[in-house]
């Protein structure tokens, strides 16, 4: 995970396309591909430093394209802490952006809902987050490169974007959730008495990824905006099963929504 690794992939897909805009696609959120207007795609495989997802439902691709009139490079396909990736390694797409060029960085996730009014096939902005990890990618030697020793987080999600998606929202009808995320690592489902606790916490949604990219997107000086796709709802007092077929299912319901605000945001 060098920054020669980093600058040889970002020469690479800089030969492709200098996009100023990245996306990345959730756990059953590839139906946003639809959305796109591609042009061009590469495998992980065939990109200097990048790890292979063994996740269902995760491609494994760097898509280039169009998103609405805006172009964009799409991770289909993320990787995971819990597949035994480090946080480095989870986040080594986010600094080749950074080397690319890429200004803003919009990310989806697959998530439970731990309000009752975040219903399965929903969609909610993420406003704010926790990390329950333990981890972060930015542990270890600082590069200058990327960004400084201690980046700010007390608005790391923008409030620019954010506006946008409100206003998208009010004009098309469309009642869009917000709240807190939160990060834990997996791959074990949380428990009945882990909800009531993250709930405690003040956090509205659980899933195991996005916390560590949107740290790293932070330290790179990237605009940020996420939206988790509401897969199933966390009630400790009625507690469910929630198999991977579901979560993929109900992402997709929520994908298209996503993918709307996403266009919306770029191309207003």
């Amino acid at each position: 995970m060098t920054i020669d690794t980093a600058k040889r992939a970002a020469q690479l897909l800089c030969s492709i396309a200098k996009p100023e805009t990245a996306v990345i696609l959730g756990t059953g959120l590839d139906i946003m591909e639809q959305a796109l207007t591609i042009e061009h795609s590469v495998e992980y495989t065939d990109i200097p430093g990048f790890a292979v997802s063994s996740v269902a439902s995760h491609a494994g691709k760097m898509i280039f394209g169009r998103l609405g009139q805006c172009p964009v490079v799409v991770m289909s396909g993320r990787f995971h802490l819990y597949e035994g990736y480090s946080p480095q390694e989870v986040t080594f797409p986010v600094r080749v952006f950074k080397l690319m060029g890429v200004k803003r960085i919009l990310i989806s996730n697959a998530a439970g809902g731990l309000r009752k009014d975040l219903v399965p096939g929903s969609a909610m902005i993420i406003t704010d987050h926790i990390n329950f990890t333990g981890r972060n990618p930015l542990v270890g030697e600082n590069n200058e490169e990327m960004g400084p020793r201690f980046p700010d987080m007390t608005c790391p999600y923008s409030p620019l974007l954010l506006h946008k998606a409100r206003d998208y929202a009010k004009r098309s009808d469309l009642e869009l959730k917000e709240g807190v995320y939160v990060q834990v690592l997996g791959p074990s489902m949380e428990t009945a008495a882990e909800t009531r606790m993250l709930r405690i916490m003040g956090a509205d949604a659980v899933g195991m990824s996005t916390v560590m990219e949107v740290n790293q997107a932070v330290h790179c000086g990237m605009e940020v905006m996420a939206i988790s796709a509401i897969t199933n709802n966390n009630d400790p007092d009625d507690y469910r099963p929630a198999p991977i077929e579901e979560v993929i299912s109900m992402a997709k319901i929520a994908g298209p929504t996503i993918a709307g605000i996403f266009s919306s945001v770029l191309n207003s």
